[in-house]
C-alpha cells in the first residue's frame, strides 16, 4: 500500500526529479520536491496538483546545510518519518574535462553537491527513514561512475571522461555499497540507479526523455525488493 507513503525528491522541480515526482505520485505517494528556488518547486508543485496529484516544494539546497536541516526538522514534525528519499539532485559543470586539464574548482564544486551534499541530506534523513515501516533510498547513479566502463575502451562511455562528474557519480556508488552494509538487518534498502542516457537541461542531449529516465528510479523507490544494487534499464551496471 503506497497510500501513505511520503517521499522527497530531491532535485525534484525539473527534469527527472520531476517526472520521478510525477510516477511516484501517481502511486498515490505523497511527495515533497527539494528545490534550491523555491518558487520553481512551487510552480512545478503546482502543475503537478493540477492533475490531482499530491505534492508540495520545499526549500532544499544541497549546497546550503541549514537547507537540510529545515527540510528534515519539517519533515519531523508534519510526517513523524520518511519512506523514499530519492537522492536525484546533482550538477555536471562544463568546465568539467580529463585529468590533465579539468578546471579544478568545477570538480571541487561538482563533488561537492554531486557527493558531499547528497551524503549530507541522507544523513539529515536517515533517523527518518528508519522510523518508516519500510524505507527506500534511490541514489541517481550514472554509467559514468563504472569505474569497470571508464577503463574499456570498448564502452560506449568509455570517451566521456569528465573526472569531476565521474568521481562524483563513482563516489554515489560508495555510498551505495557502505549504505546497504551498515543498514542491513535494518527496514532500510537502498541502491544506486541509472536512468539511462537522458536528454535533460544537465546534458542538453541523449536518447531517452526524461519521463523514460524516471521510470527505474521510481521503481525502485516504490518496490524495492534487493539492496546493495547498481542497476540500469538493461539490468544490472558494473561497480
Amino acid at each position: 500500500m503506497t497510500e501513505n507513503r511520503i517521499a522527497l525528491v530531491t532535485g525534484g522541480n525539473k527534469g527527472i526529479g520531476l517526472e520521478i515526482a510525477r510516477k511516484l505520485a501517481q502511486a498515490g505517494v505523497h511527495v515533497l520536491i527539494g528545490s534550491r528556488d523555491k518558487m520553481r518547486g512551487d510552480e512545478a508543485a503546482a502543475a503537478l496538483a493540477k492533475d490531482g496529484l499530491t505534492v508540495k516544494a520545499v526549500s532544499l539546497d544541497l549546497d546550503k546545510p541549514e537547507t537540510i536541516a529545515a527540510t528534515a526538522d519539517a519533515i519531523s514534525a508534519e510526517h513523524g518519518r520518511l519512506d523514499i528519499l530519492v537522492n536525484n539532485a546533482g550538477i555536471f559543470d562544463f568546465a568539467d574535462a580529463p585529468p590533465s586539464r579539468a578546471s579544478v574548482d568545477a570538480v571541487r564544486r561538482t563533488m561537492e553537491v554531486n557527493f558531499i551534499g547528497t551524503l549530507a541530506v541522507t544523513q539529515a534523513m536517515l533517523p527518518l527513514l528508519r522510523a518508516a515501516p519500510e524505507g527506500r533510498i534511490v541514489n541517481l547513479s550514472s554509467a559514468l561512475g563504472s569505474l569497470t566502463m571508464n577503463a574499456d575502451p570498448t564502452s560506449a562511455y568509455y570517451s566521456q571522461q569528465f573526472i569531476g562528474y565521474n568521481a562524483s557519480k563513482a563516489a554515489l556508488n560508495m555510498l551505495t555499497i557502505q549504505l546497504h552494509e551498515e543498514l542491513r538487518g535494518t527496514n532500510i534498502k537502498v541502491n544506486s540507479v541509472s536512468p539511462g542516457f537522458v536528454k535533460t537541461d544537465l546534458t542538453g542531449y541523449g536518447t531517452m526523455l526524461p519521463e523514460e529516465g524516471a521510470r527505474l528510479p521510481a521503481e525502485y523507490a516504490l518496490n524495492a525488493t534487493g539492496s546493495g544494487g547498481f542497476v540500469e534499464p538493461d539490468g544490472k551496471s558494473p561497480w
